[in-house]
């Protein structure tokens, strides 16, 4: 079983492509990007479609997101609204389901603590999945968070 986790933005879009296991594997891994002198509409639109090439490539069958809680800048939690938005469409129009979970229910199936850092939750998946240093983004790694936790999710769901 495959799961997407996503950390959707629109300068920049964490994926994550997880398989189930123990320990769970890391199939793929990177950053969608938009440059940000590119219109709103045509920049969603590159988002869709890199998003739509990482859904063909890998075949997941779920896609399961952080959900936005942004304070403050406005502006910036409108930007990933609308990258939410778009992320969503694009997995429902793929046929794969989408969940969301709070940054403190994902911290706290990855490291055990609801408040834990991004520091602390790189650190356990680094450690757990033998990921490497290589410098990848945040966006990256809370996309491997976020389908850990719909897989340890699905896990509990299926115990009887």
């Amino acid at each position: 079983m495959l799961v997407l986790g996503v950390d959707p933005g629109l300068a920049r879009t964490g994926y994550a492509v997880v398989s189930r296991g123990n320990p769970h594997k890391v199939i793929a891994l990177g950053i969608i990007r938009t440059p940000v002198k590119w219109a709103i509409e045509k920049r969603l639109q590159e988002l869709s479609g890199d998003l739509s090439d990482v859904i063909k490539r890998y075949g997941p069958v779920a896609m399961s997101l952080e959900k936005v809680y942004i304070k403050g800048n406005r502006s910036a939690a409108s930007a990933v609204e609308r990258a939410t938005g778009v992320v969503m469409l694009t997995a429902a129009k793929a046929g794969i389901s989408v969940s969301e979970y709070s940054p403190s229910t994902v911290k706290k199936i990855v490291t055990g603590d609801g408040a834990a850092t991004k520091e602390a939750v790189q650190r356990t998946l680094r450690k757990t999945l033998n990921l490497s240093e290589d410098g990848l983004p945040y966006d990256a790694f809370d996309a491997v968070a976020v389908a850990i936790c719909h897989l340890r999710h699905l896990h509990l769901e299926l115990v009887p």
